[in-house]
């Protein structure tokens, strides 16, 4: 049985891999420094094969201790999103590009780590020229310090001189949506959902502007793809992590949501400028890897949208459900 590290583990996606990983039969040690809470990690908490490190990726040697009799590593731990990091810029560099380094050089040297995964994002394409795709040849022109610094560890990870051995991936994640153990709505497309069921007016900025979008079990699954993959194919290779047909403008958006509710208050605020304006192409994984999502913007629109309406969550403006 393969052991995989998580870091981030409590984490919107982190939480949603946890139970992935030990449902594919994988042991799991999950690393957290629990800044939003451990609830997420109550249903897996009493797994056989998990286990928990309360831990802060910028300790050195408590991460040399974690990565014992570890197979594989998905780094998810991070500073996330461009509000979070410009609000903290100095904590978002030690710890999206100073302890990424440190960790994926414990990981390369240690004795069994095989696999080391990389959540990076697409953001980090920033604003596209004309209207085509981008993909993952395509220059990188990132506008945020969020996305700077996970184009810095990028190249980090795919010009490191490694061992023959040790098998390290970045996947450029779409932005995500839909329900986790630790369900965000800072996020768009919960956002919106969210706003809609609570008969809120809801205001969207830039309807024009494109984002990939990829629903948190998808992202998950990736990783365990990834994991999986060939060898030769993903070592210090980077994927993009979604479906080419999941680009939306957000009145694309807007218009799933009066699908669902047809009396949604909506209304657009132009934006004539915005710093990210990308369409991606995922051909890829798909290609290569054999990925394929399993669910589809309107699906998680339609989820968001119902279990607030229903009162499952009783406060979703609540701060636990925002990154900052």
């Amino acid at each position: 049985m393969s052991r995989v590290l998580v870091t981030g583990a409590a984490g919107y996606i982190g939480s949603v891999l946890v139970r992935f990983l030990l449902a594919d039969g994988y042991a799991v040690r999950a690393y957290d420094n629990l800044t939003f809470g451990g609830e997420s990690l109550i249903p897996v908490y009493n797994h056989p094969e998990f286990g928990f490190v309360k831990g802060d990726v910028r300790d050195a040697q408590q991460l040399e201790a974690a990565l014992m009799d570890v197979d594989a590593v998905v780094h998810l731990a991070a500073i996330v999103g461009d509000p979070a990091c410009a609000k903290q810029p100095e904590l978002a560099r030690e710890i999206n590009w100073e302890a990424s380094r440190v960790l994926f050089d414990l990981a390369s040297a240690a004795a069994g780590v095989e696999r080391f995964i990389f959540a990076s994002t697409c953001s980090n394409y920033g604003k596209m020229e004309g209207d085509g795709f981008v993909n993952e040849d395509s220059p990188l022109t990132p506008v945020s310090l969020y996305a700077k610094l996970k184009v810095e560890f990028e190249q980090y990870l795919m010009g490191s001189d490694i061992s023959e051995t040790f098998v390290p991936t970045a996947l450029r994640f779409s932005t995500v949506y839909g329900l986790s153990p630790r369900t965000r709505f800072d996020l768009t497309v919960n956002e919106f959902a969210r706003d809609v069921a609570l008969g809120r007016e809801l205001e969207i900025f830039g309807e024009q502007f494109w984002r990939p979008y990829c629903h948190v079990d998808d992202l998950a699954r990736a990783c365990i793809f990834t994991l999986k993959g060939d060898a030769a194919k993903v070592r210090q290779n980077v994927f993009g992590v979604g479906d080419t047909d999941q680009n939306y403008q957000k009145k694309m958006l807007a218009e799933e949501l009066w699908k669902i509710d047809p009396d949604a208050k909506i209304r657009f605020v132009h934006k004539d400028e915005d710093p990210r304006d990308y369409r991606v192409d995922f051909s890829k994984i798909r290609e290569q890897l054999g990925f394929k999502i399993t669910k589809r913007v309107p699906e998680g629109l339609r989820e968001i949208y119902d279990i607030v309406r229903q009162g499952i969550i009783s406060n979703p403006d609540a701060d636990v459900y925002k990154n900052i």
